[in-house]
């Protein structure tokens, strides 16, 4: 997936999308001819380094941060557009015994119960920190809470937390983790990943056609394989 030929794109994407990326980016490439040079990092690390003026083509991103980097000129106005739809499920540790997270007093009951929980300091972190908020339960998960900036399943294989709550699509690829399922629907937090183009793309073209293959039936089948659904 790594280019440095000129007529390759830079795409800067938010981890979560990584077992997506991993497995379309080569079918992009034979379908197109055009190489694409792809880089994972936090999505508050790819913010500042856009506002700082990194050099790239396309970012992969939360909607509402890239709407922000359209507003602030960083992003072409108008070029995002919606790539998946993340859902956020709870995960133990591969063999446990899964817990009732079907209605939000279940779920309230399984976290009071747990040991431990993990969740991540990213972008799904932020709405676990409220979802226990709006739980009441904010203030007594507070001794047994591990952040990581890992994939959450990760603390769950290696017997770090008992429970993780993280994007499926973070979930599904570590092993030792399963997923239990998405969090009652009432409680659902729907992330919206979409592609911006850079407003000094030296490859727009490039990076126009990217963006369309995205939105191809091969990629929605991947999309729908990583557990997530179209844009």
């Amino acid at each position: 997936m790594d280019d440095t030929g000129v007529n390759a794109i830079k795409v800067l994407s938010g981890g979560a999308m990584r077992p997506l990326l991993v497995e379309a980016i080569p079918q992009f490439e034979r379908a197109s001819g055009t190489k694409a040079d792809v880089r994972f990092a936090l999505t508050s690390a790819l913010i500042k380094e856009i506002e700082a003026g990194a050099m790239f083509d396309i970012a992969l991103l939360p909607r509402p941060e890239l709407d922000a980097l359209a507003e602030s000129g960083k992003i072409a106005s108008r070029s995002q557009t919606d790539i998946t739809r993340s859902a956020v499920g709870l995960c133990v540790r591969a063999g446990a015994r899964k817990p009732d997270i079907g209605t939000a007093a279940a779920l309230k009951r399984t976290l009071l119960e747990a040991r431990s929980l993990g969740y991540s300091d990213g972008p799904s972190g932020g709405y676990v920190a409220n979802l226990l908020v709006r739980l009441g339960i904010a203030e007594k998960m507070k001794p047994k809470t591990r952040l990581t900036s890992a994939p959450v399943a990760e603390l769950v294989a290696k017997g770090e937390a008992e429970l993780g709550i993280q994007q499926i699509v973070a979930i599904l690829p570590v092993a030792g983790a399963e997923l239990v399922g998405p969090l009652p629907s009432e409680l659902q937090n729907v992330i919206v990943y979409a592609a911006g183009i850079s407003v000094r793309s030296a490859n727009a073209e490039g990076a126009h056609v990217f963006v369309a293959f995205m939105a191809t039936p091969q990629v929605a089948r991947i999309i729908r394989a990583k557990g997530m659904e179209p844009g």
